[in-house]
């Protein structure tokens, strides 16, 4: 992949994103293009980047939490981002679990009232 380079509508084809959430990645600089006048290029590193940065918002993680775990690698280095990720994604696992129990409750409190509300009409 080191002679890749992808414009702006591939970028956002062979991410499925929208020209507007690609230039708003580009202007909180997620990712970086090089510019050649009014064209953008994307390169091996700001494919990757946005492979990480939608994996990220998958599971749940803000935008601000992604720039500053990529910040992390360019400062620190690989075993400092690993690190940091295992403790983002301990978190995060946390809240999710959290939201699963809050949901099944809520699922089984609606089922509940439906079944009332059924066996009430007779």
């Amino acid at each position: 992949m080191p002679d890749t380079r992808l414009t702006f509508k591939e970028m956002c084809t062979k991410f499925d994103v929208t020209p507007r959430t690609l230039r708003y990645y580009e202007y909180i600089e997620l990712i970086s293009p090089l510019r050649e006048g009014r064209s953008r290029f994307y390169g091996a590193r700001e494919i990757a980047r946005m492979t990480l940065i939608l994996r990220g918002r998958r599971f749940g993680f803000s935008l601000e939490d992604i720039r500053q775990w990529l910040l992390i690698y360019e400062k620190e280095g690989t075993d400092a981002q690993m690190r940091r990720w295992v403790e983002m994604a301990n978190g995060q696992l946390a809240e999710l679990a959290e939201q699963k129990v809050q949901l099944e409750q809520t699922i089984a409190e609606l089922e509940s009232l439906r079944d009332d509300t059924l066996a009430s009409l007779g």
